[in-house]
C-alpha cells in the first residue's frame, strides 16, 4: 500500500507539474490566442467604419484623411447631410452673355462713357453710351436688295448678318406685295459729325438732336441699323410712313427677322429720340421677337430704361 500511495502520490506530483507547465503553456496560448483574435478582428472592422461614415455623410471616401466617424457625427449634427444637400442643389443659371456684355463700358479721359463691346450684336448705344470714335465694322457688305437711290455709297452696307437678316425680310415683304427699299445704312464717326454739324446749324443742337445723334452716339456707325422707306412717302424718312400698310407691315414682321423698331412711338423719354418707324434695329430673332412681344425699347429690355432726361419732342 505504502508503495501505492507513493506511486499515486508521485503521480500526483508529477501530474500537477505537468498541469503547472501545461497551465503555463495555455496562458501563454491564451494570451497569443487573444492577440490573434485581436489581429484578425481588426481588419474585419476596419472597413466597416468607413461603411458607416457613408451612410452618415456619403462622403468619407470623397476625403484624403477622413476624420473618425463617431466625432464627425456627433459634433456636426448632421450638418454634413445638409453641406452635401447644398452641394447637390443646382447653381441657377448665369444671366445671358449677351446682357452682361451690352452693360461693359468704360470711362474715357472727358467723362464719357465708351462701350467696349462694339462690336456685338446687341452693342447698347444712345446718348449716354458712346461707340468708339474709330470703331468700324470689319465685316460690311451690301445687302442685295433694292435701295431708294442709285451708284455706290457707303451707306448701302451693313454688317454680314444684318445684311442677310434685312434680304430676308425684304424677299417676304415682296411675298407679301409690300414694296421697301432701303434708304440708308452703315455711317462712321466722320460722316455722323457732319450731318449732326448741318442739322445743329439749321435747328441748333437741341433741336437737332431730337432727331440727329451726335457723333459716336449713332447706330447707324455699328452698321447693324437701316432706315427703309417706300413710295407711299416717296420714299421719304418721315413719321407718317408708320401709318402706311408698307409702316406696319414692316412694324409687325421685323422682329421675326432680327429686327426692331428701334425708336418707338410715346417712348421718347427712354430713347431720347423722336418716334422713327422707317429705323430698325438688328439684334437677332430672340431678342427682337422679345422687346416687340413686351412692348418695351432696347434700354427697358437691358435695364438701361432712363439713359436721357426729359421728354423728347
Amino acid at each position: 500500500m505504502n508503495t501505492k500511495f507513493i506511486g499515486r502520490g508521485a503521480a500526483a506530483i508529477l501530474l500537477c507539474i505537468s498541469v503547472s507547465a501545461c497551465g503555463t503553456d495555455k496562458k501563454e496560448t491564451v494570451s497569443t490566442g487573444v492577440n490573434e483574435q485581436t489581429q484578425i478582428k481588426q481588419p474585419a472592422q476596419q472597413p466597416e467604419k468607413p461603411k458607416e461614415e457613408d451612410k452618415a455623410t456619403g462622403q468619407s471616401e470623397q476625403k484624403d484623411q477622413p476624420l473618425p466617424a463617431s466625432n464627425m457625427d456627433k459634433d456636426t449634427n448632421g450638418s454634413n447631410e445638409n453641406q452635401q444637400e447644398t452641394k447637390k442643389r443646382p447653381t441657377p443659371p448665369p444671366p445671358p452673355a449677351s446682357k452682361e456684355k451690352d452693360k461693359a463700358v468704360s470711362i474715357d479721359g472727358n467723362g464719357k462713357v465708351i462701350v467696349t463691346n462694339a462690336s456685338s450684336v446687341t452693342v447698347l448705344v444712345n446718348k449716354k453710351r458712346n461707340l468708339p470714335a474709330d470703331y468700324e465694322p470689319t465685316d460690311l457688305v451690301v445687302p442685295n436688295v433694292a435701295f431708294s437711290f442709285a451708284g455706290d455709297s457707303p451707306k448701302k452696307q451693313l454688317r454680314r448678318s444684318a445684311a442677310r437678316a434685312l434680304e430676308a425680310l425684304f424677299a417676304q415683304a415682296k411675298k407679301d406685295r409690300i414694296d421697301l427699299k432701303a434708304v440708308s445704312g452703315y455711317r462712321s464717326y466722320s460722316t455722323q459729325k457732319a450731318i449732326f454739324s448741318r442739322n445743329a446749324k439749321k435747328k441748333g443742337k437741341e433741336v437737332a438732336n431730337r432727331t440727329s445723334a451726335f457723333p459716336g452716339q449713332s447706330e447707324h456707325q455699328t452698321g447693324l441699323a437701316m432706315d427703309v422707306s417706300s413710295a407711299s412717302v416717296s420714299y421719304g424718312l418721315e413719321q407718317r410712313f408708320g401709318n402706311t400698310k408698307e409702316g406696319k407691315w414692316l412694324a409687325k414682321n421685323a422682329p421675326a427677322f432680327g429686327f426692331i423698331i428701334r425708336y418707338p412711338k410715346d417712348k421718347e423719354s427712354i430713347t431720347g429720340y423722336s418716334y422713327e418707324p422707317w429705323h430698325i434695329r438688328y439684334v437677332g430673332k430672340d431678342i427682337a421677337q422679345a422687346v416687340a412681344n413686351r412692348g418695351v425699347t432696347l434700354e427697358e429690355y437691358f435695364g438701361e430704361a432712363v439713359p436721357v432726361k426729359g421728354k423728347q419732342k
